[in-house]
C-alpha cells in the first residue's frame, strides 16, 4: 500500500529531476517498506541530524544533513551519510531549494543530488531523531522542493519516547539526556557527529523499549502515540 500510495503522488506531482536523476528516484521509490514488526535485532534504523538557517528549525532552509546506520542494535561506523547543501544547481535537471537557497553555502552538493543521495542511503529504514517533528518538516519539505516529489517516512522521536522508557531522568533538552547517560556533548562538531551521539542515545531506547516489551518499531511508535 504505500508503495502504490507514493507511487500515485509522484505520478500526480510530477518529478522535479530528469534524466539519471529520475531513474535513481524511480529506483528508490520502488523499494520495500522495511516491515515494522521486524524486531530490533534484526532491523536497520537510521538517526539524522539536519543544521537549518535561520531560527526556525520547521521553516529555515536545509544547511547540512548527518545520518548514522543502526543496524542490529548496533552503530556501524561504515554506514553514515553527511552532506552540505550548496547554492545553485547541478545541471538543468535539477531544481534546488525552493526557499530559503540565499543562505546555502557556495560550496558542497546540489540540493536535488544531495537528496537524492540520502533516500538511497536511507533507503526504507525508519528514521530517528531528537524532535523528530521539527527534522520531518524540514526534511520533507526540502525533498518535495528539489525532487518534486513528497515522501512521507516513518520517524521514531527520541524526545517522545525516552521520557517514556526513562521517566526518573526528567530532562527537558537532548544535551540533559546526554550528560544523564554519561556521553560526551562536547564531540560535536556537525550533523554527522550529532546524529552519531544520537544513535548512542537511541542505543539507550532500544534496549530499554526492549525489556518494557516494544520489541519492534510498531511497538515503539505505539508506545510513542500513546505519550501524545
Amino acid at each position: 500500500m504505500n508503495f502504490l500510495r507514493n507511487a500515485a503522488e509522484y505520478l500526480l506531482g510530477g518529478p522535479a529531476v530528469g534524466g539519471a536523476s529520475e531513474e535513481r528516484l524511480r529506483r528508490w521509490m520502488a523499494l520495500p517498506e522495511q516491515e515494522l514488526a521486524l524486531p530490533h535485532a534484526r532491523a536497520r534504523y537510521v538517526v539524522v541530524d539536519m543544521e537549518t538557517a535561520g531560527g526556525d528549525p520547521r521553516r529555515g532552509a536545509l544547511i547540512a544533513i548527518g545520518a548514522v546506520g543502526v543496524e542490529r542494535t548496533r552503530i556501524e561506523l561504515a554506514d553514515c551519510f553527511s552532506a552540505t547543501l550548496r547554492r545553485g544547481r547541478a545541471d538543468a535537471g535539477t531544481s534546488g531549494a525552493a526557499s530559503g537557497r540565499e543562505h546555502l553555502p557556495a560550496t558542497g552538493t546540489d540540493p536535488a543530488l544531495a537528496m537524492l543521495d540520502l533516500l538511497e542511503f536511507l533507503g526504507k529504514a525508519p528514521l530517528v531523531a531528537f524532535d523528530a517533528g521539527s527534522s520531518r518538516a524540514v526534511l520533507e519539505r526540502t525533498i518535495k522542493a528539489t525532487l518534486g516529489v513528497p515522501v512521507g517516512r516513518t520517524w521514531v522521536d527520541l524526545a517522545v519516547v525516552l521520557p517514556v522508557l526513562f521517566p526518573d531522568a526528567r530532562c527537558p533538552t537532548r544535551e540533559a539526556w546526554l550528560g544523564w547517560f554519561g556521553l560526551a556533548a562536547g564531540a560535536w562538531r556537525d550533523a554527522l557527529g550529532d546524529a552519531f551521539v544520537t544513535a548512542q542515545l537511541y542505543l539507550a531506547v532500544l534496549e530499554a523499549a526492549t525489556r518494557a516489551g516494544a520489541v519492534n518499531a510498531a511497538q515503539l511508535i505505539a508506545m510513542q502515540q500513546a505519550s501524545r
